[in-house]
């Protein structure tokens, strides 16, 4: 059996030095500190829209680095009108404790609650963004707070079928069924936008196609053409911050 410690070390790669910060892109920010429910403290980074505010995005990064590699998102979605707040989890950058899949749901709680507690912040306009491993997070939290609207970005339907893809001879029964995002995705309730990379060889793109197969309601996927896992903000991020902000203002409006 692949323990929940083995498993974590295979799932979890955070990196402790933040190398840059919004400052760098030349945006206005703000530190905000986060307690949980379980006592951690969380880092996060409010970055303000530099145009009139569609949308208001809790951002939920991918399972490697810390919010430092994530600046290009913000420099993207605040360019494309989005206010963003993005947090690391426990054990990324300047986070306390250690990463685990139930901590990182109480961390998503958390920043959400924190999301709410901002000036001028409309209940009503909250969309949540995953990235990756990221996408089950902010999947789990869009089905205990339903939000606006719900992006997944190159997400993967579990851990078990990533495992069949990457670790082929371990028997799928032996490891964790950890982040079930297909047997989930069901009980969804708010508006889904899928974006994947169609040249993605760590989360191919069937798990994106398979999420929205059996996502029910309002949802959308957008396929990002020539583009990667690991490189798709790179290749691809005007196209994916000016879809991502066109979907939030056919959602919302304004």
């Amino acid at each position: 059996m692949l323990t929940r410690p083995l498993l974590d070390a295979l799932l979890y790669f955070p990196a402790r030095a933040i190398l840059r910060t919004p400052a760098d892109a030349g945006l206005e920010y703000a530190d905000v500190a986060i307690e949980t429910a379980d006592g951690e403290c969380l880092h996060a980074w409010w970055v303000p829209a530099r145009a009139r505010a569609i949308a208001h995005v809790l951002l939920c990064h991918g399972n490697a680095g810390n919010v430092g590699d994530r600046v290009p998102h913000l420099e993207l979605l605040s360019g494309a009108g989005l206010d963003v707040l993005a947090f690391d989890y426990r054990g990324y950058g300047r986070s306390s404790g250690r990463p685990g899949e139930r901590g990182l749901q109480q961390d998503a709680r958390a920043a959400r609650a924190a999301l709410l507690r901002r000036p001028a912040v409309d209940p009503d306009r909250i969309v949540y963004l995953g990235e990756s491993l990221g996408g089950a997070v902010a999947l789990g939290l869009a089905l205990e707070h339903p939000p606006a609207g719900l992006i997944l970005q190159s997400a993967f339907t579990s851990v078990r079928d990533l495992a069949r893809l990457h670790y082929p001879l371990v028997p799928p029964p032996l490891v964790p069924d950890a982040y079930p995002s297909l047997r989930r995705i069901s009980g969804l309730t708010a508006p889904l936008l899928l974006l994947h990379g169609d040249r993605d060889g760590i989360v191919p793109l069937m798990h994106g196609e398979a999420l929205a197969e059996e996502a029910p309601g309002h949802k959308r996927m957008h396929v990002l053409a020539g583009v990667g896992h690991n490189d798709l903000i790179a290749r691809s991020g005007n196209e994916w911050a000016s879809t991502i902000a066109a979907w939030a203002r056919e959602q919302l409006g304004g």
